[in-house]
């Protein structure tokens, strides 16, 4: 069974490392302390760890080893499902690396944050993971515009986003 998943893992990592076809270079800057908190999942790319899930919502929270604590909770087929991480920032402000699966991490690229903190727009380290974040369960029209501009904008195609039922 540890083989099988070294495998799986050794083969996504090789997969990612195709050619990139979006730009997800995060952005300039980010006080780490207002993104902390509790985010609502408005959309995102279908992945396998979080099909079929509902009222999706994160929190994440600083640890006393400086690491960020990830709580990710949702419904699926009725049943409350939690995962819980870790998160470390890198050189790069807006870019941190998270983990759920021991030693492995991946990439957690914030592309647009509005000024007051209430939305955002996550990427990965390939073109195959994007999320929309919001501080409450629904987004006004606005900020989503101004998301999903900004997705088409970097190359992602916002047609692929699964709107998450909260």
């Amino acid at each position: 069974m540890k083989k099988k998943m070294l495998f799986v893992v050794l083969a996504s990592m090789l997969c990612a490392c195709g050619k990139l076809t979006v730009d997800n270079t995060p952005i300039d800057s980010v006080d780490l302390n207002r993104y902390l908190g509790s985010w609502y999942e408005i959309a995102r790319f279908d992945h396998r760890f979080e099909r079929g899930m509902e009222q999706t919502k994160a929190l994440y929270t600083l640890r006393e080893d400086g690491l960020i604590k990830v709580e990710n909770t949702g419904m699926k087929d009725g049943q409350l499902k939690q995962s819980v991480g870790k998160a470390k920032t890198t050189d790069t402000p807006a870019l941190l690396r998270v983990s759920f699966f021991g030693p492995f991490y991946g990439d957690y690229r914030i592309l647009l944050l509005d000024e007051d903190y209430q939305s955002v727009l996550v990427g990965g380290g390939t073109d195959d993971y994007l999320w929309i974040l919001s501080r409450t369960p629904q987004l006004e029209d606005e900020p989503l515009a101004l998301i999903l501009a900004e997705a088409r904008r970097r190359g992602y195609d916002p047609s692929k986003l699964i709107w998450v039922k909260q």
